[in-house]
């Protein structure tokens, strides 16, 4: 059974085809890390917006193990299992790096009105595993002396590690990982590289992984999608992904691919 299915996805805004035709299947074993790759403007974020249910499609249909998440609200896709960064960090830059974390694992939790407003025995209960939970996600991720800090006091490097601990927090099955590396220098890259295989392994996650620094990708993702104008137009092994001439010629140009061809 497939972690994550995506069959003939389409949309369009107005007349333009922003994402024809999308397929893809993640079976969680062989494909733990898949990465999104294309030029600017290619479709990548619009189609986690898919996913996550920012946009419904207007074709196809998108399946989490069993369930079908098409036409389901945000919240109801997170609940589901599907947690996301952004290409720009959205924190709560005046709460404390432990509560941005707390935040993320109410998404999953169930529980009543009533029982917050009492204060119930299971509600306090529930609240300490949350923060244990926290905790024990902030120092996998170097950030537990800085817990009580405000959030926008962080490094830029730090807030993006907040921000998938965060995502982390809900407990999902699919991580969206958009542009994490970006604005980040080779040491930064190479830490949150690491970093990431790590959190595959401890936590036994899918990830789909958007990123425009293609050294990482191969280091990271046993398969590649590559989307130009909102279709796929090469898939398979990195290396493989990576020679194939219509993906350079995506990022190159046709005039720039000639030149170099005839150089």
């Amino acid at each position: 059974m497939p972690i994550l299915e995506m069959r003939r996805i389409t949309l369009s805004f107005g007349g333009l085809c922003a994402i024809r035709d999308f397929d893809l299947v993640l079976d969680g074993q062989n494909n733990r890390v898949h990465g999104i790759i294309g030029p600017n403007g290619a479709g990548k974020t619009t189609l986690f917006n898919i996913i996550t249910g920012v946009y419904q499609p207007d074709e196809g249909k998108i399946y989490l193990g069993e369930s079908l998440l098409t036409g389901l609200p945000t919240h109801k896709i997170a609940q589901a299992g599907i947690a996301r960064t952004f290409q720009n960090i959205r924190l709560f830059g005046d709460l404390s790096v432990l509560d941005n974390v707390r935040i993320g694992g109410h998404v999953r939790r169930q529980h009543q009105l009533w029982q917050t407003i009492l204060g119930t025995r299971g509600h306090r209960q529930g609240e300490r595993v949350m923060t244990e939970m926290a905790h024990a996600l902030l120092k996998s991720f170097g950030l537990a002396e800085r817990w009580n800090q405000d959030a926008r006091h962080l490094s830029y490097g730090d807030q993006r590690r907040l921000e998938i601990a965060r995502a982390l927090a809900t407990q999902p099955r699919v991580l969206l990982l958009d542009e994490p590396a970006a604005g980040m220098n080779s040491s930064e890259k190479n830490e949150l590289a690491q970093l990431l295989l790590r959190v595959q392994e401890q936590y036994q996650l899918t990830m789909l992984l958007i990123e425009h620094d293609i050294d990482m990708v191969r280091r990271l993702a046993q398969e590649i999608t590559v989307l130009d104008h909102g279709q796929i137009i090469a898939r398979g092994k990195p290396d493989a992904v990576c020679c194939d001439d219509k993906v350079i010629e995506a990022y190159l140009g046709k005039a720039q691919t000639k030149g170099q061809a005839h150089g």
